[in-house]
């Protein structure tokens, strides 16, 4: 690490160490040895911490102590029964590469088209998006799929371990639901409500040989000699600051859990070319704010100086929606449940076989089989009218997007100091494009740390509400259905006890023939109060700089320049100007690889085909 200085001089600085920012900062690095590049990243480093590269111990950075994410608190909403919803975020070098599930799921073909056509984004489009997706990625399956590369730095696999529950969840899908049919590439773009098979089962961002998991830092910087990259880990970036609408630098301050003896002490950064901010969808429109870019309401409520006008900062806030009710399983069931309750036993046998052979339950997330559904008319029926204009205007223009991910979890998610379980599997789903959004706006000037004032949104558009009791009664349908039921975890819907869907704690799996569950009127009252209850965050924070036009809410153009300023760019998920389908994580990839190209065109220097 080279001594922290008071004042950097560089050529470019990026503003966090987040998924895109270490792509880009990667990227450029390795293809200019001439070029100075400082990366600010509020959180810790992750070199080589099996925390971090082993992907079963995901949950471990979700524990309230956690020092890898960020929680912010929303505001209590009726929506949600009065809660006030919790959002993690990722905070620490490489973001949410180095703690997310690991799940690959790639947008809808039309998601990616929809930014170029409906938001005007020239060069957004899935035809330009395409040769990035394959540059990023080694698909380690199925050799010659057209829109999966072979060469990239990130490995795309099974894992080194499958749960019972996958297969279970598809011998049921091909029995019970044999209205779908099945696709050998479920991440293909174009197509969806198709169950995987063969090679085509729920796949992660994982090596199939060492079983580590394929994150960003370990792929783009730690594994490569850059004596031009200068991270600068456990700070938070205050302000940009500009001479006259020109970035010019920034300032920056320790961290208040970070080891340094500075805190508190205000240290500068300047570039001569260009800033790039990749603080995600809270951290990148607070920036923006505290620097005196946004609404002036929002301004003049905290006393900051305006630089520019654009209301849409920190406005646009979307996040898919899940809820992962769960299941009691036999004792003799594969689950995650040991690693993520940090079972000494369970940790040294499935470490012995990680170090070993890259396989076992530490390299693996147990998210083992999903589909990505799209209701026939019968579903819509049992949907209902709410949801119905939403399906004829948005839907059925567009055949490859999916309404829900419906999915196994093999473990128990939930508070175990409140439901003590051992071991459980979930079968969960959440919504593809919400309709509602929020926002998220800074309450103080300056401090980088403080709360923001925030509303997700969540349920504030009805036809959510309907979705979500729709994929309760079809989740529910299929884990009854699984030979390794063995009755629920008490974590759903209370309903009466003399209700025909009321099951227990207790049971046996129903045959594929048994009939559907019969709800009434007051069986659906209790599920709604379920949802309201319990619907949550995916960590699929998206929209508050949108990519569109300044007059339509826009924060940054197609080239991811903020509007109105010069030298300073926005490129992460934050840009997205509309939710797309899936996890976040592949289309925060392809943003930072097309950001990389976007960049290198401006300074002029030309980026490495091969990664590897």
């Amino acid at each position: 690490m080279k001594p922290l200085l008071r004042t950097y001089r560089m050529r470019s600085l990026l503003p966090s160490g987040g998924t895109c920012g270490c792509i880009i900062a990667g990227r450029l690095a390795a293809a200019d040895s001439s070029i100075s590049i400082l990366v600010l990243e509020a959180g810790p480093p992750t070199g080589n911490n099996p925390l971090h590269v082993q992907p079963a111990r995901y949950l471990y950075h979700l524990r309230p102590e956690s020092t890898t994410v960020r929680f912010h608190v929303g505001k209590e909403s009726a929506a949600l029964a009065g809660r006030a919803p919790i959002i993690p975020v990722g905070q620490c070098v490489g973001g949410g590469s180095s703690v997310n599930f690991a799940m690959y799921t790639r947008a809808a073909a039309s998601d990616y088209d929809d930014w170029a056509k409906v938001y005007g984004n020239k060069g957004w489009s899935t035809r330009d998006l395409l040769p990035l997706l394959r540059k990023c990625e080694s698909y380690q399956l199925e050799q010659g799929q057209p829109t999966h590369g072979y060469s990239g730095p990130l490995k795309v696999s099974h894992g080194g371990f499958s749960t019972q529950f996958g297969k279970e969840f598809l011998d049921v899908a091909a029995q019970y639901d044999k209205t779908r049919t099945k696709t050998d590439d479920v991440n293909g773009l174009f197509e969806c409500d198709k169950y995987g098979y063969r090679s085509s089962r729920e796949l992660r961002w994982i090596d199939a040989e060492t079983g580590k998991r394929s994150d960003i830092p370990h792929h783009y910087i730690y594994n490569r000699e850059l004596p031009n990259l200068h991270i600068v880990p456990d700070h938070h970036v205050k302000k940009v600051l500009f001479e006259g609408k020109r970035a010019v630098g920034v300032q920056y301050v320790a961290s208040t859990r970070s080891a340094t003896d500075a805190k508190g002490e205000v240290r500068t950064a300047m570039a001569r070319r260009m800033i790039i901010i990749s603080a995600g969808a809270f951290g990148s429109p607070a920036l923006l704010e505290r620097s005196g870019i946004g609404s002036k309401d929002v301004l003049d409520r905290v006393g900051v100086e305006q630089v520019i006008e654009l209301p849409g900062v920190g406005e646009n806030y979307q996040d898919h929606q899940v809820i992962f009710p769960s299941y009691l399983t036999t004792e003799a069931a594969d689950t995650l449940d040991g690693i993520v309750t940090n079972n000494e036993a369970e940790i040294a046998k499935w470490t012995k076989e990680w170090q070993e052979t890259g396989k076992g339950l530490l390299a693996a997330n147990g998210i083992d089989a999903g589909v990505k559904l799209r209701p026939n008319e019968v579903e819509l029926t049992q949907i209902g009218d709410v949801f119905r204009r939403r399906w004829e205007d948005y839907y059925v223009p567009a055949p490859d997007k999916p309404v829900l991910w419906m999915g196994t979890l093999s473990l128990f998610p939930g508070d175990r100091s409140q439901i003590p379980v051992e071991k459980a599997f979930s079968i969960g789903w959440y919504i593809q494009h919400p309709v509602s959004v929020g926002y998220s706006h800074i309450i103080s000037a300056d401090d980088a740390e403080a709360p923001l004032d925030f509303h997700p949104g969540y349920l504030d558009a009805p036809e959510e509400l309907a979705l979500h009791m729709w994929g309760y009664k079809r989740s529910r349908e299929f884990a009854r259905r699984l030979p390794s039921y063995r009755g629920e975890v008490a974590n759903h819907p209370k309903f009466a006890p003399t209700s025909k869907a009321a099951i227990g704690e207790r049971s046996e799996p129903v045959p594929i023939s048994a009939p559907d569950i019969d709800y009434s009127a007051e069986d659906d009252r209790a599920l709604e109060a379920y949802i309201r209850q319990n619907v949550a965050t995916t960590w699929h924070s998206m929209g508050t700089c949108a990519m569109k036009k300044r007059e339509e809410g826009g924060v940054v153009d197609s080239r991811l320049n903020v509007y109105g300023v010069e030298g300073l760019k926005v490129t992460e998920v934050a840009s997205d100007p509309h939710s797309f389908v899936q996890n976040t994580y592949s289309t925060a990839i392809v943003i930072g690889e097309k950001a990389s190209t976007i960049i290198a065109e401006e300074l002029g220097i030309t980026l490495e085909d091969n990664y590897n």
